[in-house]
């Protein structure tokens, strides 16, 4: 372990100290919701601070048990040293492993629900077929994790597939599990449409945006908005195809468009379409809030062009390629019936490296 990562558990363990006296304090505990913001932080930094000292105890006894190992002359004796550092190392490593994913910074919007977006891009017909195919892929991923998925609103194309394509996506940890699935998704393979068998090149976009907080809603200005009411164009039984009781609400600030049409409920729809707009104008101030800031965060939603993507789905090699992490599996077909589970732990995966990474940088670097 390096001597930047000692020196932050030790900055915790001196953390909880402190907070283990404050929390005695009768005047904090009066406070009730002081008191439950510091019990919370108390309760995170004693897992962490339990896991260093188990850590640092297992450690002393790793060069107890090597000390042991070079001066034993009993042949039983070393053997028992040497099952000593055996174990030693073993949970040494596996604790290194867990002290250093309880340091990577957590986005207080990982448990949320999301909404998903995928648009056809560059490619006609084989790009509302290939949304088509990706809205497939994601409604099968959420019967894998146990997730319930509605469709807020649809866009369907003339030969099948969609233009557009909006998802509601409740259940657990989901924003955490698809956030890397935004940007541009382009797909190899040769269309049905194609008679002579050539391979074609077309591109779809994905955007998932975390499910806002109720408690942490933009406030919005009802003459910003434009709520129109119309017919439902998608399938949904004679009452919502006579009814108008989808909903379109567009931000004229911004020009955010947001609409809703799979209940007979007006009263409803509005609100699931006012849902969505709220994620999308608060994804737009993070944004722009990280732009300012010189983050390195990729956009949500790329152009549709097809030199804009993050993954590849190469239909002839049965290849799936995701260029951000170099990722190339040889399972196209499982992961288009819902497989994702590869895919999702290896850029968690990265991102956490990524982030400790940034960490362990930063308290290396001089105060």
């Amino acid at each position: 372990m390096t001597p930047a990562l000692r020196e932050r558990f030790e900055r915790l363990a001196l953390r909880l100290a402190e907070l283990d006296e404050v929390l005695a304090d009768p005047k904090v505990v009066a406070d009730l919701p002081r008191w439950r913001a510091l019990g919370r932080e108390q309760a995170d930094a004693s897992a962490v601070v339990g896991r260093w000292q188990r850590y640092q105890q297992r450690e002393r006894d790793l060069a107890a048990a090597r000390e042991m190992q070079a001066a034993e002359t009993d042949r039983e004796m070393a053997e028992m040293a040497r099952e000593e550092i055996a174990a030693a190392e073993t949970e040494m490593a596996t604790l290194e492993a867990e002290l250093q994913a309880a340091l990577i910074p957590k986005d207080p919007d990982d448990a949320r629900n999301a909404f998903l977006e995928i648009r056809a891009g560059t490619g006609g017909d084989e790009s509302a077929l290939f949304a088509g195919d990706l809205a497939r892929m994601y409604l099968r991923f959420c019967e894998r994790q146990g997730w319930r998925a509605e469709v807020l609103s649809e866009s369907a194309a003339e030969l099948g597939g969609y233009k557009e394509l909006v998802l509601r996506i409740e259940g657990d940890h989901v924003y955490e599990r698809l956030r890397f699935e935004s940007g541009g998704h382009r797909v190899q393979r040769v269309p049905a449409t194609e008679s002579q068998g050539r391979i074609h090149t077309s591109a779809c976009t994905v955007a998932v945006l975390p499910e806002p907080d109720p408690a942490e809603e933009i406030t919005l200005n009802p003459a910003e908005l434009r709520i129109d009411t119309f017919r439902a164009s998608g399938a949904g039984g004679q009452h919502v195809n006579k009814t108008d009781s989808a909903i379109r609400i567009t931000h004229l600030p911004t020009g955010l468009v947001a609409e809703c049409q799979d209940d007979r409920s007006q009263h409803r729809n509005k609100a699931k379409a006012m849902a969505v707009l709220q994620a999308r104008l608060r994804d737009r101030e993070r944004s722009e809030r990280a732009e300012k800031e010189a983050a390195a965060r990729r956009s949500l939603i790329g152009s549709g062009d097809r030199s804009d993507r993050i993954r590849t789905y190469n239909f002839p090699q049965g290849r799936l390629t995701d260029h951000r992490i170099n990722l190339t599996l040889y399972k196209l077909g499982q992961i288009m019936d819902g497989d994702l589970g590869d895919v999702v732990g290896a850029l968690r995966a990265a991102r956490g490296a990524e982030q400790l990474a940034r960490l362990e940088a930063g308290a290396a670097a001089p105060a």
